[in-house]
């Protein structure tokens, strides 16, 4: 279990008059998706249904997860109490289903589900760091903190796995880094643009555009990133693939990667005006 709660934020230090605009709309989002942890556990478990050691982490996992949700979800409605976090997170469980009743990982074997899992939590971690870095809200700056932690002690747990079935699987390096790669890409499938979607309508129904709300969410997104973040990550993504972070090929493509966030943030700084405007 987490070894922290609701109960030990400090609420009453809420700023509403630093709750950015694209902040709130970040965090609506995010809390449904981390909101969701029980189905995701449930995914899990379907795959290493005869592995109870891992099935009883995932399960303790999602709980987790759920906290994060449960905290996030407080700070939306502190920052904008119009915000219909119920019917909202309805309507993105509905719009957006996890895999159900497998039998094997979408991933193609047990390793590739960790790997896949690894990459998560790298990304979850520094996005939350990130967030913690960008906002003088206090509140916020707690939340993030914790839930940074969290993410970065889930990615050790699932690595820890990993190890253990990549002694039986032995998947090379290049097959690791496919899976990481395309775990990586999924960043801009359906879930974050859909959460963004549900939690910008509020839970009421309307023309789903996928491409307009994935270039609205990462323009709010790219906002928060400085160079180390991406830094710790491909650091991160280098250990769960197999090769060994702090070297030239690690900073070769931190280059890359940071270059890429840059060209990214460019692209979108349209959107990214408009959201710290709160328009839409």
């Amino acid at each position: 279990m987490s070894h922290w709660s609701l109960d030990d934020i400090s609420w009453q230090l809420f700023d509403r008059s630093k709750a950015r605009p694209e902040l709130i709309a970040m965090v609506k989002a995010a809390c449904m998706v981390e909101h969701n942890g029980h189905d995701y556990a449930r995914y899990l478990c379907e795959v290493f249904h005869d592995d109870s050691e891992f099935c009883a982490v995932a399960r303790e996992w999602a709980v987790e997860e759920v906290q994060h949700g449960q905290s996030l979800r407080k700070w939306a409605e502190l920052a904008d109490p119009a915000f219909n976090f119920d019917k909202s997170f309805k309507m993105f469980t509905e719009g957006y289903r996890l895999p159900q009743n497998v039998v094997t990982s979408v991933r193609g074997s047990r390793s590739g589900e960790l790997i896949a899992r690894c990459i998560v939590e790298t990304g979850t971690s520094s996005y939350y760091t990130a967030i913690k870095d960008y906002t003088d809200e206090p509140v916020l700056q707690t939340i993030c903190a914790h839930i940074a932690a969290d993410e970065l002690r889930h990615y050790k747990l699932f690595y820890t796995h990993l190890k253990r079935y990549q002694n039986k699987e032995k998947l090379d390096v290049l097959k690791r880094f496919a899976i990481a790669l395309g775990r990586i890409s999924e960043s801009e499938d359906d879930e974050l643009a859909y959460a963004f979607f549900a939690a910008h309508r509020n839970g009421i129904a309307g023309d789903y555009q996928r491409k307009a709300c994935t270039d609205r969410y990462f323009a709010c997104a790219c906002l928060l990133y400085q160079k180390h973040h991406i830094e710790k990550m491909t650091s991160m993504v280098f250990k769960a693939i197999g090769l060994k972070p702090h070297t030239w090929l690690n900073r070769l493509f931190t280059r890359f990667a940071w270059s890429a966030m840059r060209l990214k943030q460019i692209s979108l700084r349209p959107h990214s005006q408009r959201a710290m405007q709160g328009a839409w």
